[in-house]
């Protein structure tokens, strides 16, 4: 292993304990799952495009409108699937199709692959007779959107170890203590360790040279994930914060939390009470759509009503880009019931996606009154270790 200029070797690996929060599907065979976990790029690109397609609003395919809609204007139709499905679909490049659609030898060529991919998605069951995503799809992507996650997450090292409060600003890590036998190969404190045997000049780890964190002790947590899936989160938002819900569920379940789900826009639309049941989890959470307006005020009162009245921590994470659309006095309504969830022993934190001035001054408030933590996102490949990190503060 080379850290920085120099190189420390193992003598050994030990095999790691077996990861919880395994998938356990109705509908899907299991020679699918072993397609994926066989980086299969043709399952995995039928289960990424029934993904991206819930995440545009997409519920079922028609060739044939898709083929007009791409040859009658390009532009509308890229906005109405995005480059990723058109690029799924016909097995071109978005901008390929564009510079050749016209053409009439190629417009032929095209209606056929499109008709081609979605008589395989049929008979492999993804899609119905209707040509609308089936269960065994959703099933199908939600596989695809675990292990797109943990393939991010995993090598990074964020689900193993907290992020550097140099990278963000809230946090610090954890003590670390020297390994003893009993102590769990995930909680190994890696760069801790490389380091401490480095400056000692160990060409080998050594007994007193391996890490771990110290684990606090804490009671029960559980933990609501409350994402907005209005009309403005549509596409990359909500693939990003669905990815984050999945990277939360499957941290907080490996370390005995609950999660619970929120799915709001107009209305309250999808609700899971904390659980630990992970596969009914990232399904309900691969089904998110986006839709019209924000009402946050339904999703604050049903937070109250799925956390148990028990004395235990309880925290509600919301995540929106934009606060809130809903009501005759949205602001005030919001904050009020921000009360009265902290009157309940909720705390919450609001992470938001490039939230307006006006927004980002409500949200610093819901926080003050939840007494949580406020994280305003730019970049969206960050959304899933934000949501870690919110998730390691409640250890502390």
């Amino acid at each position: 292993m080379i850290y920085g200029s120099e190189q420390v070797q193992l003598k050994e690996f030990s095999k790691s304990e077996e990861l919880t929060g395994k998938l356990s599907f109705q509908q899907l065979e299991d020679k699918f799952m072993h397609s994926v976990l066989e980086n299969d790029r043709k399952v995995i690109d039928e289960g990424k495009l029934i993904s991206d397609a819930i995440s545009q609003g997409i519920s079922s395919f028609s060739p044939d409108m898709m083929f007009e809609q791409l040859v009658k204007n390009y532009s509308i139709a890229k906005h109405i699937y995005g480059e990723s499905i058109i690029r799924l679909v016909s097995g071109y490049e978005p901008d390929y199709i564009k510079k050749n659609i016209g053409i009439p030898e190629f417009q032929k060529h095209l209606k056929e692959k499109i008709q081609q991919k979605i008589e395989e998605l049929k008979e492999e069951g993804f899609l119905d007779k209707g040509s609308s995503i089936s269960e065994k799809g959703v099933e199908l992507a939600s596989l695809v959107l675990y292990f797109e996650e943990l393939d991010r997450i995993v090598p990074k090292g964020i689900v193993g170890e907290k992020l550097s409060k140099k990278a963000f600003i809230y946090g610090e890590k954890e003590d670390s203590r020297i390994f003893k036998k009993g102590d769990r190969y995930r909680d190994i404190a890696l760069k801790k360790s490389v380091k401490l045997a480095i400056r000692r000049g160990h060409d080998y780890f050594e007994d007193k040279d391996l890490q771990v964190y110290e684990k606090r002790s804490k009671g029960k947590t559980y933990i609501v994930y409350a994402l907005d899936a209005s009309g403005s989160m549509k596409g990359r938002k909500i693939d990003a914060c669905k990815k984050a819900g999945i990277a939360l569920a499957y941290k907080a379940i490996n370390e005995k939390d609950k999660v619970g789900l929120i799915v709001f826009g107009p209305e309250v639309k999808e609700v899971i009470e904390p659980t630990s049941d992970f596969t009914a989890l990232i399904k309900k959470i691969t089904k998110i759509r986006a839709s019209k307006e924000t009402d946050i005020v339904s999703t604050l009162h049903k937070a109250v009503e799925i956390f148990p009245s028990e004395s235990i921590t309880k925290h509600l994470i919301l995540i929106t880009d934009a606060l809130p659309t809903k009501g005759d006095e949205p602001e005030k309504s919001t904050l009020e019931e921000v009360s009265v969830a902290r009157s309940k022993g909720i705390t919450i934190s609001l992470i938001g996606i490039n939230l307006d001035e006006k927004g980002r001054k409500l949200a610093e408030q819901i926080v003050e009154i939840g007494e949580g933590r406020l994280y305003v996102i730019r970049n969206l490949e960050n959304v899933d270790q934000v949501v870690l990190e919110d998730y390691y503060n409640l250890q502390n």
